[in-house]
């Protein structure tokens, strides 16, 4: 057997979802213990790392995992999850960006930063995850954790524009990927809160006040594990005078990387 694999999670599953899915198309597997080594949330699709048998009792040697992603930045607007899944606040500004401002904001990320951990991550706190605090409404009571990590490359790939109806037809597509949540425990507030973050989204679609259009910048970036591309993406619509949210995230590798030759030593394929 194998000791590991890799699948492709979609968007709109779990890692659980995506292994078990797996699972269900290969008999032989029944009964096999898996496990992930490194999340991905609902939102993000790509590379998941899963171990298989007894190398599940060896998990924490996957742990430190360097990433590549493709992921892109919602301009405009903003979000608790720093995602499409969240409670939603629209500015009625639109700045104007471009090739060489972008660039050389991308720039100023590269090499080690200091993030904040997602307020809707399972970070723990005092023994429980953040987004049980967030939930609680009780973030006030904690000081939110922040994680070293080091950005090797972050490059600039494209300026999208879409229209307000494109804009908000899409969120909702990938809203309602996620399958019903009845456990509330794994809901994060009833279902991940979507009543209210369908109605937000048409908010935006139907207001008279916000912009017509909307800039999405897509970026392809390297960094070391555990660095969250939503918490990245908040931070870049900021150096930018703005806000912004994860508008799509995509890990496309995962493995070592040699920085000084700046390339793959392994990877996991």
């Amino acid at each position: 057997m194998e000791k590991y694999i890799t699948l492709e999670k979609l968007i709109g599953e779990t890692p659980l979802s995506c292994a078990e899915a797996y699972r269900a198309e290969h008999p032989e597997l029944k009964g096999v213990p898996m496990a992930y080594a490194g999340r991905l949330d609902p939102m993000a699709s790509g590379k998941l790392l899963i171990l298989l048998g007894d190398e599940c009792k060896n998990q924490t040697n996957y742990h430190g995992l360097d990433k590549e992603y493709e992921f892109s930045v919602l301009i405009g607007v903003e979000s608790d999850s720093q995602d499409v899944m969240g409670r939603l606040k629209a500015t009625d500004t639109n700045p104007i960006l471009n090739e060489e401002k972008i660039e050389l904001v991308a720039k100023t990320f590269l090499g080690k930063i200091e993030l904040p951990y997602p307020i809707f991550s399972s970070k723990t706190v005092r023994g429980k995850p953040l987004h049980t605090w967030t939930m609680e409404g009780r973030l006030s009571e904690i000081e939110i954790p922040t994680k070293e990590s080091e950005i090797y490359e972050l490059e600039f790939t494209k300026l999208e524009i879409l229209s307000r109806k494109e804009l908000v037809n899409q969120a909702l597509e990938k809203v309602n990927s996620v399958p019903p949540v009845t456990e509330l425990r794994k809901a994060l507030g009833n279902d991940f809160r979507r009543v209210d973050v369908r109605k937000d989204w048409d908010n935006i679609l139907h207001s008279e006040t916000l912009p017509k259009t909307y800039q999405i910048i897509h970026f392809r970036c390297v960094a070391s594990s555990g660095t969250y591309m939503r918490t990245l993406a908040s931070k870049i619509a900021s150096k930018l005078d703005t806000v912004g949210l994860a508008w799509h995230i995509h890990r496309t590798k995962i493995g070592v990387l040699d920085a000084s030759k700046n390339s793959w030593e392994n990877s996991f394929d």
